[in-house]
This record gives structure tokens, sequence and C-alpha cells, in this order.
């Protein structure tokens, strides 16, 4: 074993300890914000370590980042929702591509959204300036 993945093992042991408080504070509010890019980073340095042969820091990273994924599942303010994925949001979401594809292929510029505040200039009788 190379000190470094011990290192690496004892520093990720450590920020298990330092979390775990938050996940059994019932009253503990994680914003998403904060949880999900740790959780996100503990997997992608899980991953990193163990392609460079470190199991140890590997699975202490991958330990890290499942009690980001508890923190962001159990303690975030309004929790994680699978209705982000409900069909209203979907075909929300649809639209809004749709929208903007047609917004992207169109020969009009971008000056053409915006009103004027000035009756005259939006109708185009202003002089220009």
């Amino acid at each position: 074993m190379m000190w470094q993945d011990l290192v690496f093992m004892v520093g990720s042991s450590l920020s298990i300890i330092f979390l775990a408080p938050t996940l059994r504070d019932s009253s503990a509010r994680v914003p998403l914000g904060t949880s999900l890019p740790s959780m996100g980073i503990g997997f992608t340095y899980s991953m990193t370590f163990f392609t460079l042969g470190m199991t140890f820091s590997a699975a202490g990273a991958f330990a890290a980042g499942t009690m980001w994924s508890l923190i962001a599942l159990f303690r975030s303010p309004q929790g994680i929702s699978l209705a982000l994925f409900g069909r209203e949001n979907l075909a929300l979401f649809v639209s809004d591509l749709q929208y903007w594809l047609a917004r992207r292929r169109s020969n009009d510029s971008n000056a053409n959204q915006y009103v004027s505040a000035d009756p005259a200039l939006a109708h185009g009788q202003g002089d220009g300036r």
C-alpha cells in the first residue's frame, strides 16, 4: 500500500465522521446545491482512485459520496423528488426545447425579441437613433 492511499483514506474517513451528525440531526437542512456537487465529487474521486490502483482511497471516497447522497436524500430542505421526471415537467421541457430550436433556426435578429419602451420606436416611427 502506498502511503498516499492511506492519507486519502484517512481524509475520507474524517469527512464521514464530520458528516454523520448532519445525517443524524432530523432538523438539519443542507441545500441540494451543496450536497449534490459534493456527492458527485466523491464518486468521481472514487473512480479516479480506483483506476490508479488506490483501492482504500477509492473505498473512502465512495463512502463519502454515499454519505453526501444520504444527506441530499434526507436532509435537503425540499428533498429529492422524482417529480422532476413527471409528465408535466417533461412536457414543459420538450416545449421549451422546441421553442429554443425554432429560435436558433430563425433568421430574425435577437433585437427583434425586445420591445421598446417608447411607443414611437416600437412602431418604427422614431428617428432611428
